[in-house]
């Protein structure tokens, strides 16, 4: 459990949470409240792999275009860049021969 909230694998979703979860002894089935958090593992789905003749059908099919108004979404900017300023350039380091020197460097300005 984490944050208090309910947490689980394979979920259906009803109005409350329906989950399958993995225990030390199997599968439990429990009914969760919103919100929840529900974590996935790797073992959770198959790939699925592309067969040649469901290549051979993808590329024959015709992509519509459609543009934002088609779909009825405003796309007018909502933010308003002021400036842009570039960070510091870092200052060069500095090579030492040694770690006796290093250490002198390093209490001389502070970090040690």
């Amino acid at each position: 459990v984490l944050f208090d909230l309910s947490s689980g694998i394979n979920a259906e979703y009803g109005g409350k949470l329906k989950i399958t979860r993995e225990v030390d002894g199997g599968l439990e089935d429990i009914s969760v409240n919103l919100p929840a958090v529900i974590s996935a593992d790797l073992r959770l789905n198959e790939p699925r792999y592309a067969t040649l003749p469901n290549i051979m059908k993808a590329k024959k099919k015709k992509i519509e275009k459609m543009s934002p108004e088609d779909l009825g979404v405003d796309v007018t900017p909502r933010l308003k860049v002021l400036k842009v300023v570039d960070p510091p350039v870092r200052a060069a380091g500095d090579k030492v021969p040694d770690v006796a020197t290093l250490m002198d460097k390093l209490k001389e300005r502070g970090h040690i």
